[in-house]
């Protein structure tokens, strides 16, 4: 249990403490817990409680790329909360995942690279206080499981995994950024293809699965970027082939040389057989949710880094 002193409050104010039920979770269920308050010295008055999901994004501005933290859901827990002194508050809640949440655990483990958390902020007299941040491990769902065990199956070696701000062209988001899950290729593709990312976009009814591969520039080609997308329902996606239709779609990205798109920006597509959707793919860096782009704006310079620290 670790207790944060209310500083707006001086010494001997109240202390909060903020409980999550389980750290384990899955996009679009809800995770829940308490806010603890332990009264101090005096009665203290909190104007609101609020809590957010929080994630380290990379922005790219010109030629550079920069990290920074973007709150995709805020939820006002409480209002106007009387905190007796010495008496304890627990004020429970309630927070949705959205669909679209980066996956931070597979097998359980914890994602190099990856973080998803709950910050806790208390506005006092109208200045938030802002707390660290509580991990919450997101496993993939069952669909999205299927697509990793297919990575696997097929060789690939996962290298490393980030959040992107922006839209990937062509896929309905909710959320104004993306998760990449990259990947050093099999064996029979090495000196052909350099890395494959691979993005999920989740929807209460779907499953988006988008893949780009970035390829190795031969004497005669330019190195350029190949797409695949594949749409299926959660249902049909946890009984489709996965290491076929992506093993199929590599050995036609290997096959054609220099033949894609070059960088995020273009559209390209072709077809692949059926029941795999039409391998339509293309990514572009398109307009950043508002709200994730001024979170991420405002945190950038502070230089700290709450993320999975012992508080």
């Amino acid at each position: 249990m670790f207790k944060r002193m209310l500083s707006a409050f001086g010494v001997g104010g109240p202390s909060v403490d903020t409980v999550l039920d389980s750290p384990h979770a899955q996009p679009g269920q809800v995770i829940t817990g308490q806010v603890r308050i332990q009264g101090g010295s005096s009665d203290a008055r909190i104007d609101r409680i609020v809590l957010s999901l929080v994630t380290r994004v990379e922005v790219e501005h010109g030629d550079h790329e920069f990290a920074g933290k973007a709150d995709f859901l805020r939820v006002e827990v409480a209002q106007d909360v009387r905190i007796a002194a010495g008496r304890p508050v627990s004020v429970p809640f309630q927070l949705p995942l959205p669909w679209e949440t980066p996956i931070t655990a597979v097998g359980g483990q914890p994602l190099p690279g990856m973080t998803v958390g709950v910050r806790t902020e208390l506005v006092i007299s109208g200045a938030p206080d802002k707390g660290d941040l509580d991990p919450v491990l997101v496993g993939p769902l069952p669909s999205q499981d299927r697509v990793l065990d297919a990575f696997g199956q097929l060789g690939f070696q996962f290298r490393g995994a980030d959040v992107e701000a922006g839209r990937i062209h062509g896929v309905h988001q909710e959320l104004g950024f993306y998760q990449e899950i990259e990947f050093f290729p099999p064996a029979q593709f090495a000196g052909r293809v350099n890395q494959v990312e691979l993005t999920f976009v989740t929807s209460p009814h779907e499953l988006v699965v988008v893949l780009e591969a970035d390829k190795r520039g031969g004497m005669f080609s330019s190195g350029s970027d190949a797409f695949g997308r594949f749409h299926a329902s959660h249902a049909d996606a946890v009984n489709t082939d996965w290491a076929s239709a992506i093993g199929q779609w590599m050995a036609q990205v290997a096959e054609r040389g220099g033949h894609g798109v070059h960088g995020h920006h273009g559209h390209h597509g072709h077809h692949g057989g059926p029941g795999m959707g039409a391998m339509v793919g293309g990514v572009a860096a398109g307009v950043v949710g508002g709200m994730v782009l001024g979170e991420v704006v405002d945190d950038v310079f502070d230089g700290g880094d709450d993320f999975g620290g012992e508080e």
